[in-house]
């Protein structure tokens, strides 16, 4: 847990959660299927495991697998990630639903099934651009009392310019390959 000390972006709080329990069960379901992201260290984390450990209680810890460095992106700077609006949510019978933001109408969003609504940002992307969602310290909030979400940042790969072409492709692929599983 050591090296998740040093990184304050790897400890989230559940404190302000009225569903606690629920919340974390929830991102459990996410363990190693969304990519997680530090802007303190400029770092990307493909390969990692979620902890709740007793003596932080009401915290959240996320602990890069330290038998695979090589699954741990460096130099990923803070400008080529962005806020989506976008959030997973679950649906009554546990199903995981994307909300997608109106710009219109009395709802802010409506609900769509995860892989319809992924498909759907996929298509209003330029011919060539990935949807690469990754999670940042803050994502896992409340859509409402009773009802945990995760808000999706979105890596641009093309913002990557210190990196060669070999090393962005790899970030797509790995990226790309957790949201299948997720799917």
């Amino acid at each position: 847990m050591e090296a998740a000390s040093d990184n304050k972006d790897l400890v989230w709080d559940l404190d302000s959660f009225s569903q606690r329990q629920l919340a974390a069960s929830f991102v459990m379901g996410f363990e190693n299927k969304l990519c997680v992201y530090s802007s303190s260290v400029e770092q990307l984390y493909t390969n990692y495991n979620i902890f709740f450990p007793k003596e932080e209680s009401r915290k959240l810890v996320i602990l890069p697998n330290p038998y695979a460095p090589h699954d741990t992106y460096n130099g990923i700077p803070t400008r080529s990630v962005t806020a989506t609006g976008l959030h997973i949510v679950p649906d009554v019978t546990g199903a995981l639903q994307l909300t997608l933001p109106l710009k219109r109408g009395s709802k802010a969003y409506r609900k769509v099934p995860l892989r319809v609504g992924l498909r759907m940002v996929e298509q209003r992307l330029p011919v060539g651009k990935s949807f690469l969602p990754v999670l940042m310290k803050g994502d896992l909030r409340e859509l409402d009392a009773s009802t945990p979400c995760l808000h999706l940042h979105f890596i641009h790969i093309d913002r990557l310019e210190e990196h060669s072409a070999l090393e962005r492709t790899g970030i797509r692929k790995v990226i790309e390959g957790h949201l299948h599983s997720l799917c």
